[in-house]
């Protein structure tokens, strides 16, 4: 009979994956994985490259693990920084620089063109998200699209709840 591990602490499973326990592993991996793919989709807007971030984000986990820290953040709290960062990285990597002059008019989206019906709201709050700060973007798919409270997300941003709303407000 398989184990039931809904009812086990994250730090649990991490301490028995350290040890070795695939099980353990398997569960923590069937909790985060979807969470970590979705964060990093709409940080990117690229499922392949969605499922690379998730990928690294939990084989950097996998290596954390030996040394993990029950006292300390929280498993997903440490998850979502890690991909975060890695998004931040793949986004740098990837975005060109443009010139000055040019940049005002890139910040504006033009949705009138796609109003007769042909609309497509994803690829326009990607958009959107794309040309916000990253710690905006972070907030905003956290609280709305993830959604964890802005309490939660603070912890996660490692900022005040009072900061967490103010990046929500903006």
């Amino acid at each position: 009979m398989a184990e039931d591990l809904s009812e086990i602490t994250d730090d649990e499973l991490v301490r028995r994956a350290a040890r070795g326990e695939q099980v353990a592993w398997g569960g923590l991996v069937d909790r985060h994985l979807s969470s970590v793919v979705s964060f990093a989709w709409y940080r990117l807007g690229d499922r392949v490259e969605a499922e690379d971030i998730a990928q690294e984000t939990l084989l950097r986990f996998s290596k954390k693990a030996l040394t993990w820290e029950p006292d300390g953040a929280k498993v997903r709290t440490w998850l979502y920084r890690v991909a975060g960062n890695l998004c931040i990285d793949r986004q740098r990597a990837r975005k060109p620089e443009m010139p000055i002059e040019d940049a005002e008019e890139t910040s504006i989206i033009d949705i009138q063109p796609h109003l007769d019906g042909k609309l497509d709201a994803r690829r326009v709050v990607h958009k959107a998200l794309a040309g916000l700060p990253d710690r905006q973007q972070v907030v905003l798919i956290l609280v709305y699209y993830q959604g964890y409270t802005v309490k939660e997300a603070a912890v996660m941003l490692d900022v005040s709840e009072h900061a967490a709303e103010s990046l929500l407000a903006r």
